[in-house]
């Protein structure tokens, strides 16, 4: 539940109000978490949380979102410490009423029938503008190629910059993303080739959106939006979706460009499929915390279209996330190669992947951090792993099951579950 917190200070708040002698009155109902916690005033703060999402509330003047109240109310609720109520307290009655109607709302709102057409000519024109763009790519990618690679360190940051901005004039915004982080092959020391297999692929890409028409359906969808076409939120839910316990093994922050994103990863019980769900939000504005660290939801998840789907959406969700154990199945260290070439067979521009790996040792090939097999086979750990010592720590020489990104670099570590089945971020 402390994975919720904004921030460190808010977790350790929410210890000094999860006692249940802080609160005056308090129960659950289904989905719907409610209390009365003792504050400075001569009133108790009122606090309720919608675990289906979860959804907070408090009558506090904190500008934390969750505040400590509602964590800590949280934190009694997980501990078993909330009593069950036969009905809310007409305050919380009241809010949990209003979510009902906004969220009936938006599903009149969705099931609105589109009003109009799509703008065909301005679909068409951006057609033609990508296309004039990746046939400017392809001219610029065969004369760097002529011209040999040697004068890239001193041109190239340059050179990359101009084309990233010309490839965003021309609406192919994926493709100009890959040019703003090309930097990064100069770190290794065969650069050259390192930068000449980047070429490689973006000349692929260039190329199989030039031949479009000439590739199966899901391998078109991953080219458009490899290049940076979008595809709406709606035609992702209106796709057939996957029902299944999924278990959130992964999250993890980072902003870009003023830009704050979460990427939570998920994996299902049953199917053992792997799923992406990103949200965004500008600074200053909450992301999605709907999803936790260490808990597993009841939902039906639609993938985003493409020949390796993995990117995803929470359609529908079947009562509230619970506490989760360490996932019971997932990938050995042996089966991960073969694993990962199906999915660079289907999607060649695949830069990451995750994977739950279970039964292996933290181990050392020379000077580089591995996960071993049981058969002695090692996959080397990410450089930016460093010492992983708290890995070392979590297995103390004994096989683990942990969530890793694969990525050609090395396997990144995500997670893993100590012998109590508790999830530690790694």
């Amino acid at each position: 539940m402390l994975a919720l917190a904004p921030d460190a200070a808010s977790q350790k708040a929410a210890g000094g109000v999860s006692a249940p002698r802080k609160w005056s009155a308090m129960g659950v109902n289904g989905s719907a978490l409610w209390g009365e916690c003792a504050g400075s005033g001569s009133k108790p703060y009122q606090a309720c949380v919608d675990l289906s999402e979860p959804a907070y509330r408090c009558s506090c003047p904190s500008r934390k979102f969750p505040c400590k109240h509602a964590l800590g109310l949280l934190l009694l609720w997980s501990a078993d410490g909330v009593p069950p109520a036969a009905e809310l307290a007409p305050w919380a009655a009241e809010w949990f009423a209003q979510r009902a109607a906004k969220a009936e709302k938006a599903a009149e709102k969705k099931a609105e029938p589109a009003a109009g057409k799509p703008d065909e000519g301005r679909a068409r024109q951006r057609e033609e503008r990508v296309t004039a763009g990746l046939a400017e790519l392809e001219r610029w990618l065969s004369d760097q190629v002529a011209s040999g690679l040697s004068d890239a360190r001193q041109t190239g940051l340059a050179e990359w910059s101009d084309l990233a901005k010309r490839l965003v004039d021309a609406q192919a915004p994926g493709l100009a993303g890959t040019f703003s982080g090309l930097t990064r092959v100069f770190r290794d020391e065969n650069w050259p080739g390192r930068l000449l297999g980047e070429y490689a692929m973006v000349h692929l890409l260039a190329v199989a959106h030039r031949r479009a028409a000439e590739l199966p359906g899901d391998l078109r969808e991953t080219v458009r939006q490899r290049v940076g076409y979008q595809v709406a939120r709606e035609t992702v839910l209106a796709l057939p979706p996957i029902r299944d316990e999924w278990q959130v093994i992964a999250l993890r922050d980072e902003e870009r460009d003023r830009l704050l994103s979460r990427r939570v990863w998920l994996h299902g019980r049953a199917t053992g499929r792997v799923a992406l769900v990103l949200s965004f939000a500008p600074p200053g504005q909450p992301l999605d915390a709907s999803l936790v660290l260490g808990t597993r939801v009841d939902a039906d998840v639609s993938y985003y279209p493409g020949a390796a789907p993995l990117r995803a959406l929470i359609a529908d969700r079947y009562g509230a996330a619970v506490p989760a154990r360490a996932p019971a199945s997932g990938v050995a260290v042996e089966g991960v190669p073969q694993l990962v070439a199906d999915v660079l067979t289907r999607d060649p521009w695949t830069e990451s992947w995750p994977l739950v790996i279970t039964g292996a040792r933290v181990g050392r090939d020379g000077k580089e951090w591995c996960l071993v097999g049981d058969s002695g086979q090692g996959l080397r750990l990410h450089p930016s792993a460093g010492d992983p010592w708290k890995l070392v720590a979590v297995s103390g020489g004994r096989p683990v099951t942990a969530a890793v990104e694969w990525t050609p670099d090395g396997l990144r570590p995500l997670t893993t579950w100590d012998e109590n089945d508790e999830v530690v971020v790694l």
